[in-house]
């Protein structure tokens, strides 16, 4: 048992599903989570973290067997594909992985082609995402390695991969999970986001939770990772802070709403819009506290390219943007051609920079433009006078969403879960790429950590970790997310940063075992549970 997890002291019920008796206090619920073959041993253990407030620890098919290792190949396009020039890649089709099929053989590799087929969702076929060549089976990563390290000096890339996190049904295990459930009826801390310091940086889940002093926290939303696509730290989506919105939603996806006092949470489809103006004359904005054209998760406006609607781990562009900023932002703002007004707490224009860039007054904001839209700032920003920002948020039937001091908003997707049912919008929030069928694969179709939250019929906030990209847990698809989400009895859910971002902290204490190799990773935001509403 983690002695990170559960302390001397704490009241503790271990549920168990099969194997081992229940404890009297707490008896099994009827069935354990939908994942793996059937039949399989599952524990839940409990503690309460302060009223109102319990954590879970869930570990189903602990007694698994190891599974193989094996290496899998980046395919070349072939004659088949539809792209013969396009860059190496997981998936193609399948004359381009026999042609590799036969290539490998010939120099004498142990290679197999396999056809790799995905579920359907809410609004996304499935089917044959393509094809796939590996090389192998071995006991160990050691020896995985070894052949990848041969099939190098061949000429090939691939990388090591246990076949446990390939996504089968029939696997049986291990998983870990970890459930945070905040019960508003008996609650008395606050449910609050944050982003630290400052938008534009990151910090790990665990400095954000110190920072706070909380008792508990998850990491939240997308963010900004390479310098190359914004600001790090910046969130790739929607985000308020305090009543405050700090970044635009990328086009209708899905942010987790919830409350200092626990009470409803939802998952809400949302669309941004904004502009800045004197009087008669305004012109259109582009986004909030980051980089001018460059848009994390497109989403955007209809000049954007390659797209407007979302594309998920895409960063469009837009060479002509207004975008405006606040001092939540940074020291600085972005630095580079166009134009800046800058305004007081008042509204009030008190300096007009080209080129852009540079400290905010305290309280102040300021206005960034690019390309086109540079003279026509200049042109409208006038020192002296005031200057209207207007940003705001809508809901998906088009009403004003209006967040009060109390409230948070963080992006993610797609969502989970709708009406007690798994609902999972991969195609609307951008994770179905055309032409690009590896990244659904590997994004979406493969075992990853992940982390998601809810809310249940009882009106309680559960928010979700699952460990990944280790043997000692396989981790979530996305579809398995949804199936887990809606076995824990949410109504509403919905995906948030996985992967390496993936982080629990209970206590000042990471309790989850971050995929990075590196450790934790540092993010754009966390969700704390803090234990007081100061």
């Amino acid at each position: 048992m983690n002695s990170r997890l559960f302390g001397v002291g704490a009241a503790l019920c271990v549920l168990a599903l099969v194997g081992a008796a229940p404890a009297p206090a707490a008896p099994a619920p009827p069935r354990g989570l939908p994942l793996g073959a059937a039949g399989l041993a599952e524990t839940r253990t409990t503690r309460t973290l302060h009223p109102g407030v319990t954590l879970t620890r869930i570990v189903r098919g602990a007694d698994a067997p190891a599974m193989a290792w094996t290496v899998e190949l980046a395919i070349p396009g072939g004659a088949g594909s539809p792209d013969p020039d396009a860059p190496p890649a997981a998936l193609k089709d399948e004359a381009s992985a026999d042609a590799l099929l036969a290539a490998l053989r010939a120099k004498g590799f142990d290679a197999r082609s396999e056809r790799v087929t995905t579920p359907a969702t809410a609004d996304y076929a499935g089917g044959t995402l393509g094809w796939r060549v590996r090389v192998g089976a071995f006991p160990g990563e050691s020896a995985a390695t070894a052949e990848r390290t041969r099939l190098r000096a061949a000429g090939y890339t691939g990388s090591a991969w246990y076949t446990g996190w390939d996504g089968d049904a029939g696997d049986r295990g291990p998983w870990r999970l970890d459930v945070l459930t905040i019960d508003p009826r008996a609650f008395r801390g606050a449910l609050r986001a944050t982003y630290g310091p400052d938008l534009e940086n990151r910090e790990t889940t665990s400095a954000l939770a110190a920072a706070d002093r909380a008792t508990a926290g998850v990491n939240a939303g997308f963010f900004v990772l390479d310098p190359r696509a914004g600001a790090p730290g910046d969130p790739a989506g929607v985000g308020v802070y305090g009543g405050r919105l700090l970044s635009e939603a990328v086009g209708g996806r899905p942010g987790l709403v919830v409350h200092d006092s626990g009470r409803g949470t939802g998952v809400t489809r949302l669309t941004w819009s904004g502009s800045v103006g004197t009087g008669r004359t305004a012109l259109p904005l582009d986004g909030v506290d980051r980089v001018p054209g460059l848009i994390r998760n497109c989403g955007g406006t209809a000049d954007d390219l390659p797209t407007a609607r979302p594309l998920h781990d895409t960063t469009c562009t837009d060479p002509d943007e207004l975008v405006a900023f606040t001092e939540e932002f940074g020291k600085e703002t972005p630095k580079g051609d166009g134009a800046e007004a800058v305004l007081d707490r008042r509204g009030t224009v008190v300096a007009v920079r080209t080129p852009r860039g540079g400290a905010l007054p305290a309280g102040g904001r300021s206005v960034q433009a690019t390309g086109g839209y540079a003279a026509r700032l200049t042109a409208l920003a006038r020192v002296g006078r005031p200057l209207r920002i207007r940003s705001g948020l809508e809901d998906g039937r088009g009403r004003p969403v209006v967040p009060s001091r109390t409230t948070s908003v963080l992006n993610g997707g797609p969502e989970l879960v709708r009406d007690g049912r798994p609902h999972v919008t991969v195609a609307t929030d951008g994770m179905v790429q055309p032409g690009n069928p590896s990244f659904y694969y590997g994004w979406a179709h493969k075992r990853n950590p992940r982390t998601f939250a809810g809310t249940d019929a009882a009106g309680r906030t559960v928010l979700v970790t699952a460990d990944g990209r280790g043997t000692g847990s396989l981790g979530l698809s996305i579809p398995e997310s949804a199936a887990v989400a809606a076995a824990l009895g949410l109504r509403d859910a919905m995906n948030l940063d996985g992967g390496g971002s993936t982080t629990m902290v209970v206590d000042g204490q990471v309790i989850n075992d971050p995929s990075d190799a590196t450790g934790e990773r540092p993010v754009g935001d966390a969700l704390l549970v803090l234990p007081t509403r100061n």
